[in-house]
């Protein structure tokens, strides 16, 4: 049985959507659909991973290196508007901004229907199988459109049928803005759409047909026509030349190799591809008995929801969409997933919808090992190798370093030198080595050793090579990075005025720290490089380490100033709570308050205010244990940063917040952290009974949960390898194999025993016997 086919798995509306945001996305990781589900004119917005305006570019700034002691100079002596000055001219690339990604095109569907007598209208989108079905009534005639894009053919699947014979009848084409695209009949079931992305850009074909046509199909001018049908089969693909280079006849052999597949062919392929994922996770947060709002429309449940806040399966609902999104834009042998995933709707996106990686791509991907998607993190991780040959020209030009180093923004083309102009923000030489931390993640959760040796750690190594040399002793003795920024926020000097452009920010040091250390277990897991191993312990016993200031907070950076907006949407200098394990309650309990106090501040003045920064608060107090604020934030999220489609407001659409909720559902139920399992460790009073199995944990876990009256049912995991298991519980457990129950260890809060590869063991609260 389908443990996933439940009440909270389903958003469905009763009428079509008016906007954007209450269209309902559709993806296969390379091609993206927005469906509106009109009855008269339906608009279907394409989007395909690699359309992006221009090429790839060079303009690392030649006189940068000339520059850099000056800045640093003048940064340490506290002249931080002169560095900035300095730097602005010195440092910045040219072109300034990387150019935007774009939408593919529309494919629209003109019915010939009279929308009057519309009745039973219901639009759904299936989170268990990624199928969106519209049905609605016209007089006796009942008309259904199902509609996936499949991710084991490549193509978007559409099959149109009415109840009763001869009832279809409509025209579809392809366009987009006329002087990027144009569009054109290619035989009598077939239209074709072709264009260009600027000078220098990629190319694109995107191609319709119909198939099994019961009625008459013909083309006339760019548009299909199906006249007394009783069903169709549409399929359309899209092709670039960023992958080939004959875009059009890559997209007529795509369609040739499936149009001689029936529509059930085609869904039983997608569904056996997509349920091999989507399976893997289950969550129930409400009672097995308790009835749910499921029943009503989702705008609907989200409306009672702000006004209640009672419930608990929009949580449950919150965590399938993220889980459904990642499936559906970030697949193995494509793009990551952007700062809106694969869907736009726009040919001048906020942000240039890019991959901003001072937090939100990274957020992007944070559920991927913990829900058991790695598969949907190897996009990530392949971006990442196309980024480092230009990282190293970028090292080597900006910084006289060797390794490789990114900015705070990366695009199609794995760009990685400084981009933007407004801010000093962008000097921020710390991506490649955040986003190589997901490669350490990677190996921790599956202990895959020829991963960690064939693609982890030279990636690791390379972006640590980077720092090596880039860190500078301070006039303290120890070692800071700069000329840096801590991410987008700014700091008051003594003197009054404002500065972003530092040396040292706290986020830098702690990035550093748990680089470092991925490197030097790397190095002792693989038996390697054992002097460098050496030379890193020695850099990072001298990088600056967590501390508090004057107001009982973390140090945002160097020097202990003022912050220019207390309420700032980031939080940098928490990195060391989360996603890194610097600190934690229980090892290092007076900054674990520290970082508690950090956040009571930035909320007083107004922080959390974005989609995503409300998110990463929800993953800090999870790390904390401060259940009751965790869900207080994911509440947050539902309310104020939610559309009618569920996409996440930033406010204007980023979907980090959509799968930064999924993970910070997951990380109050299971953490992992510092070698350790915590099962539970930020239940909210709101979830007293519930069940989720299948998340993973590092260490090589699986796990499923379960639990009634606030506390531990039962527990079972299972390990990829023989080891000791640490669970750090407040109560006493009892441990059982197949063959009975196990020696348990227990020293305080922390139990420990043997657990096998392949065995499967069951813990429960001694209380409980």
């Amino acid at each position: 049985m389908n443990q996933n086919q439940s009440r909270n798995t389903m958003l469905w509306y009763k009428e079509p959507a008016k906007t954007w945001e209450e269209a309902l996305p559709m993806g296969n990781g390379n091609l993206g659909a927005m469906v509106y589900g009109s009855v008269l004119e339906d608009r279907i917005l394409l989007n395909e991973e690699s359309i992006w305006y221009g090429g790839p570019k060079r303009g690392e700034n030649p006189n940068a290196a000339e520059y850099l002691p000056e800045i640093r100079r003048l940064l340490f002596a506290g002249e931080a508007e002169q560095a900035t000055r300095l730097a602005r001219m010195a440092l910045f690339s040219n072109p300034k901004y990387f150019n935007p990604y774009q939408p593919l095109g529309d494919f629209h569907l003109f019915f010939e229907h009279r929308e009057e007598n519309v009745s039973c209208y219901r639009r759904e989108l299936h989170l268990e199988n990624g199928i969106h079905t519209i049905r609605y009534r016209i007089g006796e005639v009942e008309y259904l459109r199902e509609m996936f894009i499949s991710y084991p053919d490549q193509v978007m699947v559409i099959r149109l049928s009415s109840s009763k014979p001869r009832q279809l009848n409509f025209s579809a084409t392809l366009n987009r803005r006329p002087f990027e695209g144009a569009s054109r009949a290619l035989a009598d079931d077939s239209i074709l759409m072709t264009g260009e992305c600027g000078r220098h850009g990629v190319e694109f074909a995107c191609l319709a047909r119909a198939l099994n046509v019961n009625g008459t199909v013909r083309t006339i001018g760019d548009f299909i026509d199906v006249k007394d049908a009783s069903s169709v089969l549409l399929l359309l693909t899209a092709k670039s030349t960023f992958r080939d280079s004959e875009p059009e006849d890559a997209c007529r052999r795509q369609l040739e190799q499936v149009s001689s597949l029936s529509y059930d062919e085609l869904k039983s392929r997608h569904i056996a591809d997509y349920t091999s994922l989507f399976d893997r996770v289950y969550l129930r947060l409400t009672a097995e008995d308790k009835t749910s709002d499921s029943s009503l429309p989702t705008d609907m449940r989200l409306k009672n929801f702000r006004e209640s806040g009672d419930d608990n399966g929009c949580f449950e609902l919150m965590f399938h969409y993220g889980r459904y999104l990642m499936i559906a834009s970030s697949r193995a042998g494509g793009l990551p997933a952007n700062l809106q995933g694969i869907w736009s709707n726009s040919y001048t996106p906020p942000w240039e919808s890019k991959y901003t990686i001072n937090i939100n791509t990274q957020m992007n991907y944070w559920p991927a090992e913990v829900c058991g998607l790695s598969e949907c993190h190897e996009p990530l991780l392949d971006h990442v190798d196309r980024m480092r040959p230009n990282g190293r020209v970028t090292a080597r030009e900006l910084y006289g370093c060797s390794g490789f180093v990114a900015h705070h923004n990366t695009n199609l083309w794995g760009e990685t030198r400084p981009e933007g102009i407004l801010s000093a923000c962008v000097i921020w030489p710390m991506g490649a080595a955040w986003l190589s931390l997901h490669f350490w993640e990677r190996y921790l959760y599956s202990l895959d050793e020829s991963f960690l040796k064939e693609r982890a750690y030279p990636v690791l190594k390379e972006a640590a090579e980077f720092l090596v040399e880039y860190l500078v002793e301070a006039p303290d003795g120890s070692l800071v990075t700069g000329p840096s920024v801590s991410p987008e926020n700014t700091y008051i000097l003594p003197n009054g005025k404002k500065g972003s452009l530092c040396m040292g920010p706290s986020m830098d040091s702690q990035i550093a720290n748990a680089l470092f250390e991925a490197c030097i277990r790397s190095c002792q897991l693989l038996g390697v490089d054992q002097p460098f191993s050496e030379l890193l312990v020695r850099l990072r016993s001298r990088l600056h380490q967590p501390r508090a200031g004057r107001n009982g907070t973390l140090m945002e950076w160097a020097e202990d100033y003022e912050e220019a907006e207390p309420g700032h949407r980031h939080i940098s200098h928490l990195f060391a709570l989360y996603p890194g394990e610097q600190i934690t309650p229980c090892h290092t309990p007076r900054l674990a308050e520290a970082a508690a106090q950090t956040l009571r501040r930035r909320l007083k003045h107004g922080g959390g205010h974005t989609g995503w920064s409300a998110a990463w608060i929800v993953h800090l107090y999870a790390r904390l244990g401060d259940a009751a604020n965790a869900y207080l934030y994911l509440q947050h999220l539902l309310v104020h940063a939610t559309y009618p489609n569920m996409f996440s407001a930033h406010p204007t659409f980023q979907i980090d917040a959509n799968f930064g909720a999924t993970s910070a559902i997951a990380e109050m139920l299971l953490q992992s952290h510092r070698e350790e399992l915590q099962l539970l460790p930020a239940l909210p009073k709101a979830w007293p009974e519930g069940r989720v199995s299948g998340l993973r944990a590092r260490g090589g876990y699986k796990v499923d949960l379960a639990w009634s009256g606030g506390k531990l049912r039962e527990a079972w995991l299972e390990c990829s390898q023989d080891r000791t298991c640490l669970l750090r519980i407040g109560s006493r457990v009892a441990v059982f194999a197949e063959n009975g129950e196990i020696e348990v260890r227990q020293d305080g809060g922390l139990a420990r025993f043997e657990v096998r590869q392949g065995h499967k063991y069951g813990i429960r609260l001694r209380e409980q016997d």
